[in-house]
């Protein structure tokens, strides 16, 4: 059901863990299914210099968060911002049903709603 990509970034997740003295953070929880993806980000200036999650759920939220950590570090706020769903969905690389669709988002939602608290305070 899964690809090969799929099963190694939840088996091996890229950037999991804690960020010291990160300078936002934010979880975000799929009440449909229970998943759980929370991110901290260091930036400098208006660009992410680092980024690291938790969480628990499903193999594509969890692979989605380990995938979209390794795509933003470096990245500015604004290439960040464009990012969109098919964006998340081209770099799963495999259909994503509507009922799991949220579980594939939940770490760009985290991650825009992180930026705004940098950008807001």
């Amino acid at each position: 059901m899964y690809r090969e990509n799929i099963l190694d970034h939840f088996k091996n997740p890229r950037n999991f863990g804690n960020l010291e003295n990160a300078d936002a953070t934010q979880k975000e929880v799929n009440t449909l299914c229970g998943d759980e993806v929370e991110v901290q980000i260091k930036v400098n200036g208006d660009a992410i210099n680092d980024i690291r999650f938790n969480g628990r759920g499903c193999a594509i939220s969890q692979a989605a968060a380990s995938i979209l950590t390794e795509f933003v570090k470096g990245k500015n706020f604004d290439e960040i911002k464009r990012l969109e769903r098919n964006d998340i969905l081209e770099m799963l690389g495999i259909e994503i049903s509507p009922v799991r669709l949220k579980c594939a988002l939940l770490a760009l939602y985290a991650l825009k709603n992180a930026l705004r608290k940098v950008e807001n305070a």
